[in-house]
């Protein structure tokens, strides 16, 4: 008899409880409902980002800098042999860096820098058709020359007369 009035008192304060509920409980696991009154900008016209006004000089040595990072990240992809993709985007983003910038310059001295322009082109190829590897070596050799010709030949002190 003792034992069915604490079962039936445990029994009444368990419907007690599950009536009144735990208000904070339950407001935790409810879902909440989303924003759906937020404002969405919308652009009417749109406006081209022309970046900061930066001398002729300013934006010549900017991409020669650009392309000697590359070029040197190029040269650390072949001595610590690094994955083909790596070494095509390093060539890549440094050929890039050389067209702009050939295209600051004048017509005598695009034609000087299209010669080396070409022999990055080549680099590049042989970078691709090498997937393994194999001519890691040479590939260095050939990207250390350039990289030493355009340094002695096309540092701004060097070009700043040709720049159009």
């Amino acid at each position: 008899m003792r034992l069915k009035k604490i079962v039936l008192v445990l029994l009444c304060c368990f419907l007690l409880l599950d009536l009144a509920g735990c208000e904070s409980f339950t407001r935790k696991f409810t879902r909440k409902s989303k924003k759906a009154n937020q404002p969405v900008e919308m652009v009417l016209a749109p406006e081209e980002y022309k970046g900061p006004n930066m001398t002729k000089e300013e934006l010549y040595r900017q991409h020669f800098i650009f392309w000697k990072s590359w070029q040197d990240e190029l040269e650390n992809a072949f001595i610590q042999k690094s994955s083909l993709k790596k070494k095509v985007d390093c060539a890549q983003e440094a050929l890039k860096n050389l067209v702009n910038m050939k295209n600051m310059l004048g017509a005598g001295a695009q034609k000087s820098i299209d010669v080396y322009i070409n022999k990055t082109i080549d680099l590049l190829a042989s970078i691709k058709s090498d997937i393994y590897g194999t001519n890691d070596s040479r590939n260095l050799e050939i990207a250390e020359r350039i990289k030493s010709d355009i340094h002695r030949g096309f540092i701004y002190p060097r070009i700043k007369n040709y720049l159009k």
